[in-house]
């Protein structure tokens, strides 16, 4: 009798192990099961593209003070999502804040290290590198547009983006500057007349040349030293007029600094060598005749018409008579309107046209 109870209880036991075993052999089964399925989930995610910040366009502008457009750049803006950022450069120490802007985007936007700028002077570039410098800090900033306080956009968003980006190029207004009298001969053997360029200061450039502009320690000093504005009698009282004007050079930095510069380094075979900003400079009706082709047209509320607007869109080619060169506005191969922006308009002027320049083409 005892005999058979030990038997029994021998079988429980052989049983009770069995299933702890089984019980162990599955768990281990789920276990590898489990890793695999983690493993394979894991190699599927990882074939999935993954989430990358969009290029950005970085919109530089050069304001005296507040931005008097800033309801059109609110309006041009609120279509760009995540594709741009803001940058102002204005006189030290003037707050974009809800009492200076009435746009939402231009809020805290100003540079803290801005300069006093004035026209004529190599302050102006000192400002845009100043303002390339903030830009580059963000990565994702691709393109660098700049614009002053008096530019309106002529399309809307989305078809401003896809110009801008559709090319690997930057786009400088640069020809060869024949006339005398811009160029110093001080300048050389640092910066050799083959070498100096004029054109718009409103260029638009890819990160790469916008970083060559900021790293500059060469070409900038000597624009300091060399290249300043002709003294005008309206200035007298600051400085005094020279006996011997025709030896004055006048020279505009900001007209020839990025354009010299690229050329400088070699880099003219990766320019659209045209401004995306128009300008009209005809002053022959100026009663000033000093100031005829110094400043382009200022647009006021009577010459705010679609007409206007239709005829700056249509032009479809740029001539530069220094270089007997006529050059073909394109964009992704095909052939195009010449300019994505315009200057300069009062607000009164930008307000009348706000509901025409923003709609696509």
């Amino acid at each position: 009798m005892k005999q058979k109870v030990g038997q029994r209880k021998a079988l429980f036991k052989w049983k009770r192990k069995l299933a702890f075993a089984l019980l162990l052999v599955f768990c281990f089964g789920s276990l590898v099961t489990m890793q695999s399925q983690y493993g394979r989930v894991m190699m599927l995610a990882s074939l999935r593209p993954q989430s990358v910040q969009e290029p950005k366009i970085a919109f530089l502008f050069i304001a005296r003070n507040r931005l008097p457009l800033d309801i059109v750049w609110d309006t041009f803006f609120q279509e760009g999502e995540n594709k741009f950022s803001i940058f102002v450069h204005s006189r030290p120490g003037f707050l974009f804040n809800k009492a200076t802007t009435r746009s939402i985007y231009f809020l805290n936007r100003q540079v803290n290290d801005s300069i006093q700028v004035d026209w004529g002077e190599a302050s102006m570039i000192e400002a845009e590198r100043i303002l390339l410098r903030h830009a580059l800090t963000d990565t994702s900033n691709q393109r660098f547009i700049f614009l002053s306080d008096s530019c309106i956009p002529l399309y809307n968003f989305s078809y401003t983006y896809d110009y801008v980006m559709s090319t690997s190029t930057s786009f400088v207004d640069s020809f060869a500057d024949t006339k005398e009298g811009r160029y110093n001969p001080k300048m050389d053997p640092v910066i050799p007349v083959r070498n100096w360029r004029k054109g718009s200061q409103w260029v638009v450039l890819t990160r790469k040349h916008a970083e060559v502009v900021v790293k500059d320690n060469t070409v900038f000093p000597m624009f300091q030293q060399h290249c300043k504005r002709k003294s005008l009698p309206e200035f007298w009282r600051d400085h005094p007029f020279p006996s011997d004007g025709s030896k004055e050079h006048n020279c505009i930095p900001d007209e020839h600094y990025v354009q010299t510069l690229l050329a400088q380094e070699g880099l003219e075979e990766e320019l659209t060598r045209r401004s995306l900003t128009y300008s009209a400079w005809d002053l022959s009706h100026s009663r000033d005749h000093e100031r005829r082709n110094w400043h382009p047209v200022t647009y006021k509320f009577s010459d705010a018409t679609l007409d206007l607007i239709q005829s700056i869109k249509g032009i479809d080619n740029i001539y530069y008579e220094t270089e007997y060169r006529r050059e073909w506005c394109t964009s992704k191969g095909k052939p195009s309107t010449c300019f994505l922006f315009a200057r300069k308009f009062t607000r009164p002027a930008a307000l009348r046209l706000l509901n025409m320049v923003v709609k696509p083409q």
